[in-house]
């Protein structure tokens, strides 16, 4: 069971929200708003994290499992770039973008976390819409102007089970201990340093059909190694960027 928000709706009613510190910051930063009605960018942090046990221990309706995972999304800034000008001017940032007030519920779904399965099911229409608007730009109205608006998703929200759940790779436990690269634990314990990053979603589903069709017919320990933390068909691709 889910229940959830279409994320361009979602992201409509964020923006109007703002709307008084979306004109405010045009006015602090002495343009004018109407000439800005393009150019404007936001970035987005998403967050998706177990809620832990929330089963009832009583009361009538229906059984539901013991677990539930929220995904949600905060709105770290919004810049504009004014006509005749190079670099864009920041007109609102979230003073508290860790805090639950700026917090914003996507979707609230009965699930345990680990249920990669389930997960993939529910959240990858919610993928397919962010993918949708990371190549188009949102008409919308504020401040009586229509102004146009285009996103940035920043997966900085996931917790490092979430990374491994949603890119499909082995549990916390895994011998893989890094997200990525393909260090093992006994390698990065002694190389601290001179890691790179070759993970990629496509490399991941690459691994996965590999994992999946065992091409070279290999043993589980040679098919493993090979793959290296690869378990499950990956479906969404994380931003390894800091928060």
């Amino acid at each position: 069971m889910a229940r959830r928000f279409r994320y361009d709706v979602a992201l409509v009613s964020a923006l109007k929200d703002l709307e008084e510190d979306i004109m405010e910051g045009l006015r602090i930063r002495g343009l004018d708003d109407s000439t800005c009605t393009s150019g404007f960018t936001v970035v987005i942090k998403e967050s998706c994290d177990g809620m832990g046990d929330v089963s009832e221990k009583h009361g009538f309706g229906p059984a539901v499992p013991e677990k539930a995972v929220r995904f949600s999304f905060t709105i770290m800034s919004i810049s504009v770039r004014a006509e005749d000008e190079e670099d864009a001017v920041t007109i609102f940032q979230e003073q508290k973008p860790n805090s639950e007030l700026s917090c914003r519920p996507l979707c609230l779904m009965f699930v345990d976390e680990s249920d990669h399965e389930t997960l993939t099911a529910i959240l990858g229409p919610v993928v397919a819409e962010r993918k949708a608007m990371k190549e188009s730009r949102l008409i919308l109205s504020v401040g009586g102007l229509l102004r146009s608006f285009r996103f940035f998703f920043r997966g900085t929200g996931y917790d490092e089970k979430m990374v491994r759940e949603m890119e499909g790779l082995e549990a916390s436990g895994s011998t893989y201990v890094c997200t990525l690269c393909d260090s093992t634990r006994s390698e990065a314990s002694h190389n601290m340093v001179l890691h790179s990053i070759t993970r990629s979603h496509t490399e991941n589903l690459e691994r996965y059909e590999i994992w999946r069709t065992n091409p070279f017919s290999e043993s589980a320990d040679e098919l493993r190694d090979r793959v290296k933390g690869v378990s499950a068909k990956p479906f969404m691709e994380t931003q390894p960027t800091l928060d």
